[in-house]
């Protein structure tokens, strides 16, 4: 393949690889305003996209291949180590986030929350199909009478009614174990 249409492919994609290293030229120029496994990371992409242009040139320049890939391997290593640096400045940070988070907690978290958000949302997803299937079993059954329509309206909010009891009851349950929570303030 001829050098020229190498340079070419490579300027092409450098050029459309625009929407990642222009935002990191804006991470870069935020300056402390980022954290720095941020600025870390968008240093290694732009190191990655100049490697690529640089080499896109080095190939239009030089007739030999010696050159434009060294150019490539040493700005694959550039990049490669910057991201590693980053994603261990990230570990770091989270850590000393996590840590910061736990000093201000008074109490560990009420066990049990979530899940019992996830039971009171099945609960009540299954109270109304429970109750879309009863009204068309009851319309189903029974069309042209009066009392049918009646059934068929009432049954399925008795069921919802049913279901939305026990995910209260559920939720009140899970509330009493976990703790009555904070006690309020004095008035």
């Amino acid at each position: 393949m001829p050098h020229a249409a190498l340079a070419l492919g490579t300027a092409l994609v450098t050029a459309a690889g625009c929407v990642w290293y222009v935002p990191a030229l804006a991470e870069l120029r935020a300056g402390a305003d980022r954290p720095v496994s941020r600025r870390t990371a968008a240093a290694a992409c732009v190191s990655g996209w100049a490697a690529a242009a640089v080499t896109a040139v080095l190939l239009l320049l030089d007739r030999t291949w010696w050159a434009p890939g060294a150019a490539a391997a040493t700005g694959s290593v550039v990049t490669a180590a910057l991201r590693v640096r980053a994603a261990l400045w990230r570990r770091r940070e989270s850590r000393e986030a996590a840590y910061h988070w736990a000093r201000l907690r008074v109490g560990p978290p009420p066990a049990g929350r979530r899940d019992s958000r996830n039971v009171v949302a099945v609960l009540v997803g299954c109270g109304l199909v429970t109750a879309v299937a009863v009204a068309v079993v009851k319309v189903a059954a029974g069309p042209g009478d009066a009392s049918a329509w009646l059934t068929a309206a009432l049954a399925p909010a008795a069921v919802l009614a049913l279901f939305l009891t026990i995910a209260f009851a559920h939720g009140r349950a899970v509330h009493r174990r976990a703790g009555a929570g904070p006690a309020r303030p004095p008035r």
